[in-house]
């Protein structure tokens, strides 16, 4: 039986880019000062609706002597309540005020024989991150409310993801352009003293 296997359903709301999407199109806001609860009654109001409750995420980004964190490239085994996926992801780029990136993404039967199989072949694991994820969809947009060690966050992806942003009262010019990575490294500047891992 394969490892990876390309059609199968991935978890996620109704609207979620599926498996092989080439892609992605995303908005992050930080909720500093919102909170999550104000949120998600904002999201109600604008005709949202829940599709995933909130369930916790670990996330494994694998490199081969920098060749892929070092040129904005990532390669991450996710698993949640629902399975497990391995995404590849291009370097960003903006487009109006939208970080798009090009990815491919598979569901994956096993996490741990992906990892075993990842390391076989010459990557690492070189950063580990963790959040709670719940997951909203606004018309055909994927609205996530991310819990995190740093915070709560919460993003748009889709080819709507600008207007469905603007309808739940966020500006796309304020939108955070960093990884959750690179929030995290900035943020241990700050606290030198938390691990090199985003982990609750």
């Amino acid at each position: 039986m394969s490892v990876l296997d390309p059609k199968a359903p991935g978890p996620g709301a109704a609207g979620a880019p599926a498996a092989g999407n080439n892609e992605e199109r995303e908005l992050k806001f930080s909720l500093k000062g919102i909170g999550l609860d104000p949120l998600r009654r904002r999201l109600e109001a604008a005709g949202a609706r829940l599709e995933r409750q909130p369930s916790r995420e670990c996330n494994w980004v694998f490199d081969r002597r920098d060749e892929l964190f070092g040129s904005s490239r990532l390669l991450r085994l996710r698993s949640n309540g629902l399975g497990s996926r391995l995404t590849f992801k291009g370097p960003p780029r903006f487009e109006d005020g939208v970080k798009v990136r090009d990815e491919i993404e598979v569901a994956v039967g096993h996490a741990e024989s992906t990892r075993d199989l990842l390391v076989r072949l010459g990557y690492r694991v070189v950063r580990r991150y963790e959040k709670v994820r719940e997951e909203w969809s606004l018309g055909a947009t994927v609205v996530a409310l991310d819990h995190t060690p740093i915070g709560d966050f919460v993003e748009f992806e889709g080819a709507e993801a600008a207007a469905a942003a603007e309808r739940a009262g966020f500006v796309v010019a304020d939108a955070e352009r960093r990884s959750y990575l690179r929030l995290y490294e900035d943020w241990r500047r700050l606290h030198p003293e938390l691990p090199p891992d985003m982990v609750f």
